[in-house]
């Protein structure tokens, strides 16, 4: 589980946040904090993964929470929530390694997007930290980094469509040393072969999958899919 800390000075939006999150797989929340002060103290008790956190606290700006956190060696990552969308603030938290930047008001979907592209990120640099315990190369951290951009942006899917399975085809056709049939992805993922059918066609219209077709004998050409980004 992923367990996050949801900070906003507003007692009710601190509870909508804090629902939003316990609707989506994988993550729970385990504190909220109403002030700066408050999410630091919590920070020092409790180990979290997580921090939702909004600019406009009464004690200081979220940012200046962001630094003061990172001087105190607190490395936990943060999702900025928040109604402050001028560039110089956006520009800040990037600069401060926020990973996400919400601006208010948004939709659960909105957030459950940038939470299921987190989880995508905090997956892909596990299975790095397992493939190389030493070091990593450079296919490793390419992955790392298109995971981070990922994370960063998290780009909306149809409805119907979610990011992590989408990121389960991807890891298999990256994986794969040739391409690969709907049937195939469909019994290494673990997935429906319509469900693959599905996805497949909706990465290849996006342009990160090459489409090829294998004719055999009789019959319908083969379809066949290999990443192409």
């Amino acid at each position: 589980m992923i367990d996050v800390l949801v900070v906003d000075d507003d007692f009710r939006v601190v509870e909508i946040n804090a629902a939003y999150v316990g609707k989506v797989p994988g993550f729970r929340v385990v504190a909220r904090a109403h002030s700066a002060a408050q999410a630091l103290a919590t920070l020092e008790r409790h180990r979290v993964d997580l921090v939702l956190l909004d600019h406009f606290l009464p004690d200081e700006t979220g940012l200046s929470l962001v630094r003061r956190m990172r001087q105190l060696g607190h490395h936990t990552d943060v999702i900025m929530v928040t109604s402050a969308s001028d560039v110089a603030t956006v520009q800040a938290a990037m600069r401060h390694g926020a990973l996400h930047y919400l601006v208010k008001p948004f939709t659960f979907a909105g957030l459950r997007t940038k939470l299921d592209a987190y989880a995508t990120l905090r997956r892909t640099v596990d299975r790095a930290g397992e493939d190389g315990a030493e070091g990593t190369g450079q296919d490793q951290v390419d992955r790392i980094f298109g995971a981070l951009r990922s994370a960063a942006t998290a780009p909306g899917l149809p409805s119907g469509h979610s990011l992590p399975t989408a990121e389960l085809i991807r890891e298999v056709l990256h994986h794969a040393d040739h391409p690969l049939s709907a049937h195939e992805v469909a019994g290494r993922t673990g997935l429906s072969r319509s469900t693959a059918q599905r996805y497949l066609r909706l990465l290849e219209q996006s342009g990160r999958l090459r489409l090829t077709l294998r004719y055999g004998e009789t019959g319908r050409p083969e379809h066949r899919y290999a990443w192409a980004v």
